[in-house]
């Protein structure tokens, strides 16, 4: 259903309903946030990635293709605005803490603030594409499929660094004492 009402608001917006684009970005800004707030680590070049993702989008609308998702798409141009905030930006930050995530997800399971704290450290540790499918698999639960189509990598590939991250990260919490 709603992979049909956005190919309408796309369609719509191609034919000059400004308001139409509005409502794809209402409808996706909080999930594409919390994703670029993730592989960021920080709410600036989170905000700047989500926006940045949307101008991109919204210039290249006509090359939406309709037989796939517009969550798929856009979500593609978010990662890739992520990657390239954090490429430019070495010096990172460590994670707001006081930023909750858009909806909630997994990472809100667990029940030790400090634990979560040591974990999203962790993160900000590992080299930006292992993060990203961290990120991806188990904070936006996707699949090693949808994970591959978004970084237009094939799956083997995305096995292959999910295996290498939780090596790293395992390694990273060991040595903070976190895990056995």
């Amino acid at each position: 259903m709603a992979r049909d009402n956005d190919a309408m608001l796309v369609e719509a917006c191609l034919h000059g309903d400004r308001h139409a684009f509005d409502k794809l970005v209402d409808r996706y800004e909080g999930p594409l946030f919390s994703a670029t707030y993730r592989i960021t680590g920080s709410v600036e070049d989170a905000m700047d990635a989500t926006q940045n993702a949307f101008v991109n989008a919204y210039e290249k609308l006509h090359t939406f293709d309709p037989t796939y998702r517009f969550f798929s798409w856009i979500y593609r141009i978010a990662v890739n605005q992520s990657l390239n905030l954090v490429g430019r930006r070495r010096d990172q930050t460590a994670f707001d803490e006081s930023v909750p995530a858009a909806e909630p997800n997994p990472s809100e399971t667990f029940d030790s603030t400090e634990i979560r704290g040591h974990l999203k450290r962790a993160l900000l540790e590992l080299e930006p594409h292992y993060r990203t499918v961290i990120v991806l698999k188990h904070l936006e639960g996707f699949s090693y499929r949808e994970i591959g189509e978004l970084l237009e990598i094939p799956e083997k590939t995305v096995k292959s660094r999910l295996f290498t991250a939780r090596q790293r990260l395992r390694v990273i919490l060991t040595e903070r004492g976190i895990a056995p």
